[in-house]
């Protein structure tokens, strides 16, 4: 397809595009004022979820749903410290190879059950353990669940584990009901499509295309909440048609990035919208592209740094993000100082030096013909996710190398990438967590290369003196030493690129001013809303 002659000049770099001028407040504003018992909150969602329980997939769109539905052992506040939910406190032995658990008494699930010790180890130990995108990795050292009584469960550790309380929220640790799950096909459970949970909301519909309705639990544990009746998420593919909705106020609220920075300035007016770029912070997320290692072309770690030194990063930020984020710099973002290095090999936008690379490689041009072709898989909903397709495109078409764009929905691109490794390029986003051995290490790490697991290693790199390295830091008590490692294994992956960090985001919501919540949120992008209520139109 042939873009009009503005688009081109847009997606080259040929328009210098400042951040637009808004500052980061509150999503929701935080107030003394009594809150309003009432109302549905709507709020848009694009794409569609594959699924809505986060225990099996941590897709935005699964989990931002999830977590009003489901809960994890912790929250986290707006410094990113864990605060009690499922759990009400905690302890970690002197020796650190267990963690106690006391549990929250009187919760009952949305079926009327209690809520008991034995949901936490059957959850950890048949679904996060096994399913979790991330569980593979971040529960590896769990050897055991003692549940000592039905509001005490203690994990037993093989070596110590002191990141695991930064995965304990509905992110890398929504509880399941033993009762519901217990003998049937996990992946295949019909609670995975209508949960059952303990959060403010009960499921109550998926229409499929249409919209996915919750109600008010009457019966949750926190005294006097949720204050709203329900909420709604709306399915609206366009983005003009979220911009329109939100405007409108026929939604009120509109979550990661899904109003793109082209339309902020329609919301402009802080007497009647907020806009926020730290609703996403505990993600520390980056756009990326996962690089299939496993095809001949891509196997050679030259044709990978190529690859990087094609492509104008900071163009990308200006011309598509319009300065919202910072240009990568490692596999760690710069928002999580304390493992952030930027010592490791650094990729200004050099294409001489990528063609260079790709000759040395073998890859020669040969008269106008390409030097070889390849396939970008991306998925819908997102313009951003579009326009950097298409920026990728051309800037390797420039060092003679064919893009082929491929654009599908969740279900398609997770088998594609995941399932059947039928890929070349995979652009999309990954949440690198506040902890790299939490959230960096899984999409390096060999032993999670797992078929059929979303959001695991796809791309089918194995390094043993990498996994080395990562393994080491993820077990070292000393903090000293294990910054040491961790700034060695981001240097190394800095040399070898599997992966093509892009860009660090920023996830921008953006709220209308009737929407309101008590308490601040580290994790607010996945905030279960009990807290939350609308003042009157």
């Amino acid at each position: 397809m042939r873009l009009p002659p503005t688009r081109r000049r847009l997606l080259q770099g040929g328009i210098a595009l400042a951040a637009w001028p808004f500052g980061s407040q509150a999503v929701f504003a935080q107030t003394d004022a009594t809150p309003q018992r009432g109302g549905t909150l709507v709020i848009s969602l694009a794409p569609e979820p594959q699924t809505i329980s986060a225990a099996f997939l941590t897709t935005m769109q699964t989990t931002m749903v999830a977590g009003k539905i489901s809960e994890g052992l912790v929250w986290f506040d707006d410094k990113l410290q864990p605060q009690p939910e499922l759990a009400q406190s905690w302890a970690f032995a002197p020796d650190g190879l267990s963690l106690t658990l006391n549990l929250r008494r009187g919760v009952k699930w949305h079926d009327g059950r209690d809520f008991t010790s034995a949901d936490v180890a059957f959850s950890l130990q048949s679904v996060w353990q096994k399913f979790h995108p991330g569980g593979r990795l971040a529960y590896a050292s769990v050897t055991a669940v003692d549940t000592l009584d039905a509001h005490t469960a203690v994990l037993r550790f093989s070596r110590p584990t002191p990141y695991l309380l930064a995965f304990l929220n509905v992110y890398g640790a929504q509880v399941v009901p033993k009762h519901v799950y217990e003998g049937t096909d996990l992946l295949k459970n019909p609670a995975n499509n209508a949960p059952i949970g303990t959060g403010p909301f009960r499921f109550k519909e998926w229409v499929r295309g249409s919209h996915i309705a919750l109600e008010r639990n009457p019966n949750y544990w926190r005294p006097n909440q949720p204050y709203l009746d329900g909420v709604v998420f709306r399915f609206i593919p366009e983005a003009a048609a979220r911009a329109v909705a939100l405007a409108g106020d026929e939604v009120q609220v509109a979550l990661a990035s899904n109003i793109p920075v082209s339309n902020l300035p329609q919301f402009a007016d802080k007497k009647k919208f907020r806009i926020n770029t730290t609703d996403g912070n505990y993600l520390a997320s980056i756009q990326l592209v996962q690089v299939n290692t496993r095809k001949p072309q891509l196997a050679d770690k030259r044709v990978r740094q190529a690859l990087m030194y094609a492509l104008d990063r900071d163009a990308l930020l200006r011309v598509v993000f319009r300065g919202y984020g910072r240009v990568a710099q490692s596999p760690i973002p710069s928002t999580v100082p304390a493992f952030f290095s930027a010592k490791g090999r650094q990729y200004q936008h050099d294409p001489k030096q990528a063609e260079a690379l790709l000759d040395a490689a073998g890859f020669k041009r040969q008269g106008k013909e390409p030097r070889f072709k390849l396939t970008l898989d991306y998925g819908t909903g997102s313009l951003e996710a579009t326009r950097t397709a298409e920026f990728i495109k051309q800037n390797l078409a420039r060092v003679g190398i064919e893009v082929e764009l491929r654009v599908s929905d969740a279900g398609v691109y997770l088998k594609r990438v995941f399932g059947d490794a039928d890929f070349d390029l995979f652009l999309t986003s990954l949440h690198n967590l506040p902890d790299p051995t939490l959230g960096v290490q899984r999409w390096y790490w060999s032993k999670n290369i797992v078929k059929g697991v979303p959001w695991s290693n796809g791309s089918g790199y194995a390094n043993p003196e990498l996994d080395q390295l990562m393994e080491a830091a993820a077990v070292e008590g000393d903090p000293a030493r294990r910054r040491a490692l961790i700034d060695q294994w981001q240097a190394f992956v800095q040399e070898e690129v599997p992966i093509l960090d892009l860009v660090e985001i920023d996830w921008i919501t953006v709220s209308s001013t009737r929407v309101h919540k008590t308490t601040a949120q580290g994790d607010g992008l996945y905030a279960s809303l009990a807290d939350a209520w609308l003042s009157p139109k």
